[in-house]
């Protein structure tokens, strides 16, 4: 099983790219986001992912690991194949699609080709809890306490910012201060977001 390669990309296409490791030509489907990271002849790594059925062996690469991991987390659900996956991450990055599923926006997932409002609902559905527990938050929208140590009681909207905050990779250290102290009454979610990463250090 291959866990990355790397060489050099010695052909682009619309969707995949050739990577060339010690002489062999490596065919790796790819997303938009990936494609626009690397350079013909330029050297490059690719985190892959080994697609293996009865008639077919394929391999998707991704320049990210995030995108990577996030690419298995979307064929785990439900109707979701590795084409639609590469879809979904050729319009959407990783952050953007957490914030779609946190905020239960099907119009941002189905902005992707090929990806119907029934299969978007699957992926808000089915990934929710799952990106939930691995960011540290016990329920969608719902800090555990631990991380709430030292903050005043939130309403909905900025309990969602701060789960979202979380789920981007910023810990409750640097989220907690910039949410305390501030009057956000009426404040939408997606604009207390932008607030407090404006004024990330």
């Amino acid at each position: 099983m291959f866990h990355y390669l790397t060489g050099q990309v010695s052909e682009v296409y619309p969707n995949a790219v050739v990577l060339d490791v010690m002489g062999i030509g490596f065919y790796l489907n790819t997303s938009l986001n990936s494609l626009a990271a690397v350079r013909k002849n330029q050297q490059a790594r690719f985190y892959i992912y080994e697609s293996i059925g009865e008639t077919n062996y394929d391999l998707y690469g991704f320049t990210d690991l995030k995108e990577k991991r996030f690419f298995e987390s979307l064929i785990s659900v439900s109707g979701v194949g590795p084409k639609a996956a590469v879809s979904l991450l050729s319009t959407l990055t990783p952050d953007a699609m957490i914030m779609a599923i946190i905020n239960h926006d099907e119009k941002a997932l189905t902005s992707a080709p090929g990806i119907g409002k029934k299969i978007a609902q699957r992926i808000i559905l089915e990934l929710k809890d799952k990106i939930a527990a691995e960011s540290g938050v016990s329920e969608l929208g719902v800090m555990p306490a631990s991380a709430r140590s030292g903050m005043p009681a939130m309403d909905k909207n900025v309990s969602d910012a701060a789960a979202a905050l979380l789920l981007l990779g910023y810990s409750s250290a640097e989220v907690n201060p910039l949410l305390q102290g501030k009057d956000w009454t009426g404040v939408g979610t997606d604009q207390i977001i932008k607030e407090v990463l404006k004024n990330m250090v």
